[in-house]
């Protein structure tokens, strides 16, 4: 069914999604495949709720959306996991993505995921990024601070002085969550809070769950952009994994456009991955995707493979898994 919804105060009447902010080189783009579970339907499934503009302490006021499963209005008491993704309005519409017109196709992978048993239902929250202040959001501020002389002299400028993941990993933890929890009927303990999105977005994912490993009991990095630095993020993150026995890690990466540049960064973050204990097809994977790019179509096509690995708990088949 798709509809709109309202649940008043500051969440406003609102079925929508994303605009999309991966770059792209020169290279094969990736089409959306018909056939995928996500499917190439260009709208919004189910209810999706909307907080516009919240306000926060720690970042820039910003949307949040809120897709609720399908039997979140008929089921009173039934509580629901609760997926949090970065770059929210990537997630639900095309209509709102900035380049491609094409979404992650959440909602809808979601949706016939349940309908086979998949995975059970849950809640995904995608909280939305502002694209002057990206990078300073979710970058990894503690990276930073532990490799000053490398990314205090980016020639770039991709990563500005005025880094700020501390605080958005604040936001996400201290006011997003706590309101999430409070407006809907969700599971609030570490095992049921997750956490995924794609290329800075993978970065900001893998930084939550080392920073707040008491909080995500598990993260999906898609097409994860390790490259700058030329490995300080990897040799960060080598050391401030979480625990093994607790926590459950994704990986993938496509191979053309920005993709490319990332096999090399991903096997170094792979062994790192190993030797803190993580086990191929248990509780990690890593897969690559040939000829995938850096887009939200090729991360359309590929979004039940994560989307089952963190909510079922289970290694599907998809992709060449590293």
């Amino acid at each position: 069914m798709r509809r709109l919804a309202s649940i008043g105060g500051a969440l406003l009447i609102c079925a929508i999604a994303a605009c999309s902010s991966a770059d792209s080189e020169t290279s094969q783009e990736t089409t959306v495949d018909p056939n995928s579970v996500a499917g190439d339907y260009r709208g919004i499934t189910g209810r999706v709720d909307r907080i516009a503009a919240m306000p926060s302490d720690f970042v820039l006021p910003r949307d949040i959306e809120i897709w609720l499963p399908p039997s979140y209005d008929s089921s009173p008491n039934r509580r629901y996991p609760v997926l949090y993704m970065h770059d929210g309005q990537n997630l639900f519409d095309p209509e709102q993505s900035k380049y491609a017109k094409w979404d992650w196709g959440i909602d809808e992978a979601m949706t016939a995921l349940i309908e086979t048993g998949s995975v059970a239902e849950a809640i995904i929250v995608g909280a939305h990024s502002i694209e002057t202040v990206r990078n300073n959001d979710l970058f990894p501020e503690n990276a930073g601070n532990e490799f000053p002389e490398i990314f205090n002299q980016d020639p770039t400028g991709f990563f500005p002085e005025n880094r700020n993941g501390n605080n958005y990993l604040r936001f996400l933890t201290e006011e997003l969550k706590p309101l999430i929890d409070k407006t809907y009927r969700t599971k609030t303990n570490r095992e049921n809070t997750f956490v995924m999105g794609s290329s800075m977005g993978g970065l900001a994912s893998l930084y939550a769950i080392t920073q707040y490993p008491e909080v995500f009991s598990g993260a999906a990095m898609v097409s994860t952009h390790f490259p700058p630095g030329d490995g300080a993020l990897v040799k960060y993150f080598s050391t401030k994994l979480p625990n093994p026995q607790t926590h459950r890690l994704y990986f993938d990466y496509g191979t053309e456009t920005l993709d490319h540049n990332y096999e090399g960064f991903q096997d170094r973050m792979d062994k790192a991955v190993i030797e803190a204990g993580f086990e191929r097809g248990e509780n990690w994977t890593t897969r690559k995707f040939e000829g995938h790019d850096h887009s939200e179509r090729a991360w359309r096509n590929r979004v039940h493979i994560p989307l089952q690995f963190l909510l079922a708990g289970k290694a599907v088949e998809g992709g060449e898994e590293r």
